[in-house]
Order: C-alpha cells, then sequence, then structure tokens
C-alpha cells in the first residue's frame, strides 16, 4: 500500500520579479521558486506542484498580501485561459520585463557583444489589439472549480474558445475576450448558440469525432472582418443552413469562408478554403500601401504595432535607393513593399505559396515594379545558385518563425556576405542563437525590442548586423 504524498505549502513567501515565460520568481531557503499569474511585491502562500533540486514550481493558494502594484484583472477568465497572464502587472512593468527578456537572451545567456539595447517600443493599444484569433470546439469543455460535471446538463458540456495552459484535448469556454475588437465575441457567441440549439456536434479533440471542430476571425483597423468555420467532414444538410444564419445574423462579414478539414490538426494551411460569401480577401494598409490577407496569410496580429516594428526594420536596413535586398520569411510581402521605394530591387522568399500569391498581387496593386518574390523552403531556395541568378544582396532582413533560422540558410547567409542585415524575431532565444553563429562576420550594432503583445511575455525584437 502506497502513502500518500505529503502536500507542500510554502506559507508567506514574497513574490520578488517577473521571470521566464510569464512566471513570477521568489527564493525559499535559497531555492528558486516560479509561480505564475504572481506580482513582484505579493506575499502568497504557495502549494508546490514540482520539485527539483535547483528549483520549485507552485501555484498561489492563498494571497496574503498583495503588491501595492497588483493590477484587478479586466478578463472574467483570467487564471484559466492560458494567455493574456500579465494583467494583474501595469504594463510599465511588463514593457521593464520584456526589455529584461531580451537583455537576458542576448547578453546574460548568449554572451552576445551588443550595444546598449533602446528603451523597447510599447504598444498604444493594451485591449482588442490583435486582427486574428483561432477558437476550438469542444464537445467535453474545461469545467471550472464548483462545477459538478455529473449535475451539467449536456448541452451545456460543450465549449467555443481557447485552450487551457498545455492541454491539446482542454478547451474554456470563452464569454467575453478582451483581444479582439467586436464583433468577433458577437460572432462567436452566436456560432455557439446556433450549434448548441440545434444539436449540432462539436469535436471531440481526444477522440476525433463530431462535426465543428474550429473557427478563425481576422480583421482590419477599418472594420473589415474575416471568419473561416472549419468542419470535420462535410454535411451539406447541416452546413448550408448553418452558415446562412450567420450571414444574415452579420452582414457586416467581408469575407466569409469555410474548411472540410478530415485530417487529425486543425491547421488550414495545407487545406481548401471554400468561399461560401463576399470578397476573397479582406485589406490592411500601411503608409498608402494596401495588403492583401487572404484566409492562410501571415500579417501580424497587432497592425498599428507592425507599422512601428517594419519602419524599425526599414530604418535599422540603412537603404539609400541602389541596394538588393533579401527579404526573408517575406509572409504576404509587407515589409519587402514597405522598403521597395528605398531599394533598387527586392526579392522575397516565403515557405506559404498562397501568401506569395497574396504578395505578388498586392504588389501588382500598389504599382511596385521592383519586388519579385519566391515560394518554398528556405534551405531548399536560398542557395548559392539562387543568389548568383538573382545578384547579392547588400541587404538581408529576415523575420523568421519561432524556431528561428536553419544552419543551411545561416551558412548561405555567411557566404553571401551582405554589408547589413536585419534580424526581426518573435523568440529572443532563438535569435540569440542564430545571431551567435552570423558573429562569425557580423556585428551588432543596434538592438531594438518592440511589444506586440501586452498582458504577454511575448516580445520582437530587431537587431541590426553590420559586416565587420
Amino acid at each position: 500500500m502506497s502513502k500518500k504524498k505529503t502536500e507542500l505549502i510554502l506559507e508567506h513567501v514574497l513574490i520578488e520579479s517577473v521571470a521566464a515565460e510569464g512566471k513570477a520568481l521568489a527564493h525559499v531557503d535559497g531555492t528558486v521558486l516560479f509561480v505564475p499569474f504572481a506580482v513582484p511585491g505579493d506575499i502568497v502562500d504557495v502549494r508546490v506542484y514540482k520539485k527539483k533540486k535547483n528549483y520549485m514550481e507552485g501555484l498561489v493558494a492563498r494571497m496574503v498580501q498583495p503588491s501595492p502594484d497588483r493590477l484587478e484583472p479586466f478578463c472574467p477568465h483570467f487564471g484559466v485561459c492560458g494567455g493574456c497572464k500579465w494583467q494583474p502587472l501595469p504594463y510599465p512593468m511588463q514593457l521593464q520585463a520584456k526589455q529584461q527578456q531580451v537583455y537576458d537572451q542576448l547578453v546574460r545567456i548568449g554572451h552576445l557583444d551588443v550595444p546598449e539595447i533602446s528603451p523597447i517600443i510599447g504598444s498604444d493599444r493594451t485591449e482588442y489589439y490583435r486582427n486574428k484569433l483561432e477558437f476550438s470546439f469542444s464537445s467535453k469543455r474545461w469545467f471550472l472549480p464548483g462545477e459538478n460535471p455529473e449535475q451539467i446538463p449536456e448541452e451545456e458540456r460543450c465549449g467555443l474558445g481557447f485552450h487551457v495552459g498545455k492541454f491539446f484535448d482542454k478547451v474554456l469556454d470563452i464569454k467575453d475576450c478582451h483581444l479582439q475588437r467586436e464583433p468577433s465575441n458577437a460572432i462567436r457567441l452566436f456560432i455557439k448558440d446556433y450549434a448548441v440549439s440545434h444539436g449540432l456536434p462539436f469535436y471531440d479533440i481526444r477522440e476525433n469525432k463530431g462535426w465543428l471542430r474550429n473557427m478563425f476571425i481576422r480583421t482590419t483597423e477599418d472594420g473589415q472582418v474575416m471568419l473561416i468555420l472549419c468542419f470535420a467532414y462535410e454535411d451539406e444538410a447541416l452546413r448550408e443552413p448553418m452558415l446562412e444564419a450567420i450571414a444574415q445574423a452579420f452582414p457586416q462579414i467581408t469575407s466569409f469562408y469555410y474548411v472540410i478539414n478530415t485530417k487529425l490538426n486543425d491547421s488550414i494551411s495545407d487545406q481548401e478554403c471554400v468561399l461560401y460569401k463576399g470578397q476573397e480577401a479582406i485589406y490592411e494598409t500601411m503608409e498608402g500601401l494596401r495588403f492583401k490577407i487572404g484566409p492562410k496569410s501571415f500579417y501580424q496580429t497587432n497592425s498599428p504595432q507592425a507599422y512601428k516594428l517594419y519602419s524599425v526594420a526599414r530604418s535599422f536596413a540603412g537603404l539609400t535607393g541602389k541596394e538588393v535586398v533579401y527579404d526573408l520569411y517575406t509572409g504576404t510581402g509587407t515589409i519587402a513593399q514597405f522598403v521597395s521605394s528605398q531599394a533598387s530591387k527586392v526579392i522575397g522568399i516565403e515557405y506559404v505559396p498562397e501568401a506569395i500569391e497574396d504578395a505578388r498581387t498586392n504588389a501588382a496593386y500598389n504599382g511596385i515594379e521592383n519586388c519579385t518574390f519566391f515560394a518554398g523552403d528556405m534551405k531548399d531556395i536560398l542557395t548559392t545558385d539562387f543568389i548568383a541568378r538573382h545578384g547579392r544582396p547588400d541587404v538581408i532582413i529576415l523575420d523568421p518563425p519561432r524556431a528561428g533560422i536553419h544552419p543551411d540558410v545561416a551558412q548561405v547567409i555567411l557566404a553571401a556576405s551582405p554589408a547589413r542585415m536585419v534580424y526581426v524575431s518573435c523568440n529572443p532565444a532563438s535569435q540569440a542563437r542564430d545571431l551567435a553563429i552570423l558573429a562569425e562576420k557580423y556585428a551588432i550594432t543596434a538592438v531594438q525590442p518592440v511589444d506586440m503583445f501586452p498582458h504577454t511575455q511575448h516580445v520582437e525584437n530587431v537587431c541590426k548586423l553590420v559586416l565587420k
């Protein structure tokens, strides 16, 4: 007969600072303790759920004395939903923590030689700043504390919202989200109510059964709306009335798509998006340039901050009008076109073919003739032969995914040896790793963090590199 493990409660712990992954940090008897949802200055009792040799992790069991800096969270889902973990943290303190994160990754951990890091550029809008959200359907929603699953009717067991923490099969039913402006909440709530009232089967993520899978809402600064509704299989008899009801309830939807996704994951990058009603795309503008955003297009999810981010990148590029610029991981060609008026020629490369088609369409609409775009895996396209055919770059701008750049790509870049590079990253850790490789030939001469995602630990960082 096994002994029940004794619960470890640490009393009157003083939270000292903000740590990695959005957690707070304290020390207990010389051991580091990580606690989510805490604010520096809080005094709390902590229930430890993980104890290792060098650190512990725990949850707040009781708030003994809140920090004088602590704010009341504005979202009713705070603490359960996996997003916006820093709501109790004043925004200036969030910016300070992100500034420190960039320093830690590049200097303290990465041991890179960098100049003084410029003060982070904050977001003017700290709520309703996202232009894209994805919501998941679940036949077995996350139950809140105090809810007894056995007493909840079947029709109230389903949910439409965000995944909880690190649980792939747990979805929190969202009532009111502060990340995206209306009609985002209204559309999601209408769709859920319609599905429940008509007995439509929500997806069982673990069993891969059910019909309603996930949905995307995209918006623009001037009020355009795109809705993408994804089904696990085709059922026209159910689908048509539902789509028509949504279209009737929300005539302001600019572009309305649906997807029949029979595979096991929810990604639509390899799926056919069928236009049900409205225009094929929505459009965002920046400095007089228009950018087409289709159902699969990548576009920075905080549009006003994207302008600030791209302005930094253009400034770091130091263009005079004579340079050949390579824009790697170009997406819909936003940065490429943003810098095109100050370059001789711009080459954009992106993995998603649909994004490249949008980039070409955007360039044509904007009357830009010095941008050429290519679709394919970066390590396969960006080769020494490619550079020989299209010209050696004077400047390279790269904005890779969170994983950073492939080692082969780094070697081709080093071989091309452009005079300057601008590295835009959403992950300072992978950026620091890549910069250590590029440091063979390049010096980092400027570092500028930009906050794209208030109330989260995520931060964008831009580095300027100059050939030694």
